[in-house]
């Protein structure tokens, strides 16, 4: 499949995967703050990471002066984490002055985002205020005394209620999101925050995103899902194409030291969680992946489809299939393109 990217955004992606001078991939030594958004096995992760120029006097007004992003994504994802670090330099604000920038800022700065990929920019809007949590309690700084919330999502999730188990996102984030996006319909949702663009069981199910939906607005200000419709999806700079519903990732099985598989064992590992959790992804944006032979701990592939030629190409193969590899089969693992 071929999103259709303004200009904008296709120059960010190809400058930021070449390393362009200016440019933000990568992670800060020792940050001054910290965030992530997502999941490997939900298909987009973002973890953000940025560096200020401390304040003695008060922490408040410390600036932020560098900043950085790995994101586990495709091309939208990591422009819109290009975007997000251009304004934050750009602004030279202040961690708490930061919390101002939206989503939606996000998207205006890259001059549009295909519909169903809105949630890049959500995600890097979550990254920037987790970062920014983990800033003002290195820094001592009470941001509920500031009149200021941010919710710990880490926190959230082991005390919430799971809603959309495919992506693992909860009712009390779900509830937070529909209201601040003021999403009306579940395509909106899932344009969103992915929430729903799995298996598709939360659509209606007992407690579900309708059911969520119509608590949150009442059923007249809810409006139902019109089958075979993509007129309720969010029209905020967006253009482009639908795409189908992502692969519900299955879950891994635990890592094991690859000193204790079998080469048949350690191969068949390598097969299910390319199958479960990599080609899905790469599948979503028109990609695929082959393996072509398993040496040791060396895994020998091809790209296939759109990811063939793609200057984001190696990018894919670190962050993307040797990553998930590294964490759920073995760190130990290699992987060549051929």
């Amino acid at each position: 499949m071929a999103w259709e990217y303004s200009e904008k955004t296709k120059q960010l992606f190809l400058d930021a995967v070449a390393g362009k001078p200016g440019t933000h991939l990568g992670e800060i030594e020792n940050p001054d703050g910290i965030g992530e958004h997502g999941s490997i096995a939900c298909g987009d992760a973002l973890k953000f990471t940025f560096r200020v120029e401390k304040n003695d006097e008060d922490p408040t007004k410390d600036r932020i002066i560098e900043t950085k992003y790995l994101t586990f994504g495709c091309t939208s994802a990591i422009a819109a984490s290009e975007a997000l670090c251009c304004i934050l330099e750009d602004k030279k604000c202040t961690p708490i002055e930061a919390l101002k920038v939206t989503n939606a800022d996000i998207v205006e700065f890259l001059e549009g985002l295909p519909q169903q990929k809105i949630h890049c920019s959500v995600m890097g809007e979550e990254a920037l205020q987790a970062a920014v949590l983990d800033w003002s309690r290195k820094r001592g700084v009470d941001l509920k005394a500031l009149g200021i919330e941010i919710v710990d999502e880490v926190e959230e999730q082991e005390h919430d209620r799971i809603v959309c188990r495919c992506f693992s996102l909860t009712e009390s984030y779900i509830r937070r999101k529909i209201k601040e996006l003021n999403l009306r319909t579940i395509p909106e949702i899932t344009a969103a925050i992915k929430a729903g663009g799995g298996c598709g069981a939360c659509h209606h199910e007992p407690g579900g995103l309708q059911d969520i939906l119509d608590d949150v607005w009442g059923e007249a200000g809810s409006r139902q899902e019109a089958v075979g419709s993509s007129n309720s999806v969010p029209t905020l700079l967006m253009f482009g194409e639908t795409s189908k519903p992502a692969v519900a990732p299955q879950p891994s099985e635990p890592v094991q030291d690859v000193a204790e598989l079998s080469p048949y064992q350690f191969a068949k590992r390598i097969e299910q969680e390319i199958d479960t959790n990599i080609r899905p992804m790469l599948q979503k944006d028109g990609g695929d992946i082959e393996i072509i032979d398993i040496k040791g701990t060396l895994v020998y592939v091809t790209l296939r489809g759109a990811c063939v030629g793609c200057a984001g190409a190696t990018q894919t193969l670190k962050f993307i299939v040797e990553k998930a590899l590294h964490d759920n089969v073995s760190d130990k693992v290699r992987v060549i393109q051929v």
